[in-house]
């Protein structure tokens, strides 16, 4: 490839980006009257488990697309999806988990929905390199069964792995491969063929749909069919998704008919003065426009500690992929200076997160946060082992907030002779980081990135394959969270702040501040009219 090749896929990557990112207003849009909801992040794509979709949240507009086999509760529990799938679990040194898909369950083209879809997911997840997907679970899977066509599957974990299997499949991951299938002109069986074989060569075309045909830049309604409450009706001029009610689905008919869902760069208030915006995430806890105090102010503004934990994602090659550089660096960047910084910019006290496995909010958390307050002691000598190195810093999403968290990290490393540049003004994702891909011999080659590192919101829950965060397991877990903090793939920070608007007339809104966001029962919401 090598770095001809790597450079051309990440410049893609930010074209994308940077064209999914441009401002623009939404007042003379007449989509901003219509039932609005505002995302947290650029709509890049619908596609959650590439490297992009998987840094732009892009679960919160696509898990009522593509609904998960477990649908995440408001309060962290996983709540089964039996209207789509039925699963049983069977014991044992390698676990195995059978999947019976419903009868009833189509694609909004009357397709079925069958085990080749999630086979088409299990294989992006075991192949990052060639799919660009960003599903580390997978890595505890080992193969996974499937007739072509059939509504039964079974999947089978590697010795003693697949704790967290029920984040496996989660929303917006299972995408219609005989969509897929026809764009690269196969069959469903020589796509299943071709998934299951695992041949890099006759993946490539598969991958690059599953990769870069989702992206709703260029928006094509026969390849995104959708099999959840909800389907992509148009992509509008200032990036807006507009979604109506898919009458294919299998299960409970939504209650609003359209959504219009906008990307985070939208202007709030400008939405809600058209009377568009009726759920929103907010970067600001108390945005100019808002008047807590004004008489007919239709919405409510509420700020709550969220679920997730706002962290650096290192990058998986290069001078920063050396556990040593990773280990000198988490003795300069304070997580409670930063979550001070955190707190202060958006009006909400966040407390410092330096736990791996568990959420922060979860109650083991403090059984183990004792290893990452070690790992994560202010102590500039120690720092000092990675002197003279340059560490570029990027989001996937425009935040002042995250910004100011990066500038606090420059000030904490400055004495330490670690550079820490804010590249937060030019937009980056997962897909952008220095890792490893697949070039057009079939060869794992190192690329090259255009950061070291992103400052993003987390779960800990998907992004390692651990043991399942119960007390039983507490010894299990302590182990893997001394492991991930001498190789910090990730430097968890601090909890992320959350704001959102709310109208008073809308119905069934639940405030879940995890990956799939407050829009994780918009098939629900109502308005009272």
């Amino acid at each position: 490839m090598s770095s001809v090749f790597s450079r051309a896929v990440a410049a893609f990557s930010v074209v994308l980006l940077a064209t999914a990112c441009s401002d623009g207003g939404a007042a003379s849009n007449s989509n901003s009257e219509e039932f609005g909801y505002q995302v947290q992040a650029p709509l890049v794509t619908v596609n959650a488990g590439s490297a992009e979709g998987h840094s732009t949240l892009a679960q919160e507009l696509s898990g009522r697309l593509y609904p998960g086999v477990y649908v995440p509760g408001p309060n962290g529990q996983m709540i089964p999806n039996t209207d789509l799938v039925e699963t049983q679990v069977l014991p044992g040194d390698r676990r195995q988990v059978i999947y019976t898909i419903s009868d009833a369950a189509v694609f909004s083209d009357n397709t079925p929905v069958t085990c080749n879809d999630y086979l088409l997911t299990f294989t992006a997840g075991k192949l990052p390199e060639l799919f660009d997907s960003w599903m580390p679970l997978f890595d505890d899977a080992d193969t996974l069964a499937c007739q072509p066509g059939s509504k039964t599957f079974t999947l089978t974990m590697k010795e003693n792995r697949g704790a967290r299997w029920r984040d496996l499949f989660e929303p917006g991951t299972v995408l219609p491969s005989h969509a897929v299938a026809a764009r690269v002109g196969m069959s469903a069986e020589e796509l299943v063929d071709a998934l299951t074989a695992r041949d890099p060569m006759s993946l490539r075309s598969i991958a690059d749909i599953w990769r870069y045909g989702f992206d709703l830049k260029q928006y094509d309604p026969e390849l995104q069919v959708s099999f959840g409450p909800y389907k992509i009706e148009s992509v509008g001029k200032e990036g807006e998704v507009v979604l109506v009610a898919n009458d294919s689905y299998y299960g409970d008919a939504p209650a609003l008919q359209k959504i219009v869902v906008w990307p985070g760069n939208a202007d709030s208030g400008e939405l809600v003065a058209s009377g568009g915006l009726k759920i929103g995430n907010l970067e600001e806890p108390s945005p100019d426009w808002y008047d807590v105090n004004a008489e007919r102010e239709p919405v409510d503004v509420t700020s709550v500690v969220g679920e997730l934990t706002d962290a650096l994602v290192m990058a998986k090659s290069g001078p920063w992929a050396e556990p040593e550089r990773r280990r000198a660096l988490a003795h300069c960047v304070n997580p409670s200076e930063v979550a001070q910084t955190s707190s202060k910019m958006s009006g909400l006290e966040v407390a410092a997160a330096p736990v791996q496995v568990v959420a922060h909010s979860d109650p083991l958390a403090s059984k183990i946060e004792s290893v990452g307050e070690t790992a994560t002691e202010y102590d500039v000598e120690k720092a000092r082992a990675a002197s003279g190195s340059v560490l570029r810093i990027s989001t996937p999403m425009r935040s002042a907030r995250i910004s100011a968290m990066i500038q606090t990290i420059r000030a904490q490393c400055e004495p330490a002779g670690i550079e820490v540049l804010d590249q937060s003004e030019n937009l980056a994702t997962l897909a952008e980081l220095p890792g490893y891909a697949m070039d057009e011999q079939g060869q794992i080659v190192e690329k090259e990135g255009t950061v070291d590192a992103l400052l993003m919101p987390i779960d800990s829950q998907v992004e390692y394959p651990a043991a399942n965060n119960r007390v039983q397991e507490l010894d299990a877990l302590r182990s893997q969270e001394n492991w991930l903090w001498r190789e910090i793939p990730i430097l968890p920070l601090s909890a992320q702040p959350r704001s959102f608007a709310i109208d008073q007339r809308v119905e069934n809104v639940v405030m879940y501040t995890g990956l799939s966001g407050i829009g994780w029962n918009m098939d629900r919401w109502s308005v009272d009219e």
